[in-house]
């Protein structure tokens, strides 16, 4: 059964930093690619990152890029988001995802599986 669970939201201040963490199993980690995307209230879904697990690579939405750094630990099957210098525009429900490529345009991003989601609240 896959499964991708997040952690390590909170409540931060603007310019402040997090980490979020996508820990997942039940597929050959290595093989995929993991995003991670972020909802506000009343808004459609963003996604803001990704990385190819099979090579590394990475992408990035504008805004974020520059702030915000996608890793993996394949040892822990496991993607990172560490998150630089927050704006309250920044908060959102932020999903890790899993797919068989890297998408950031919507709806559907092209991901087979989602985690449940993990809340950032930025203070201004």
């Amino acid at each position: 059964e896959v499964q991708l669970v997040e952690s390590g939201g909170g409540l931060v201040q603007a310019g402040g930093s997090l980490r979020l963490s996508c820990e997942t199993s039940g597929f050959t980690f290595d093989d995929y690619a993991i995003g991670w995307f972020r909802q506000a209230p009343g808004k459609e879904r963003e996604g803001i990152s990704c990385i190819n697990n099979s090579d590394g690579s990475t992408t990035y939405a504008d805004s974020v890029k520059g702030r915000f750094t996608i890793s993996n630990d394949n040892a822990k099957n496991t993607v990172y988001l560490q998150m630089n210098n927050l704006k309250p525009a920044d908060a959102a429900v932020y999903y890790c995802g899993m797919g068989d490529y890297c998408s950031l345009l919507g709806p559907y991003f092209a991901m087979n599986y989602w985690g449940g989601g993990a809340h950032v609240a930025v203070s201004s």
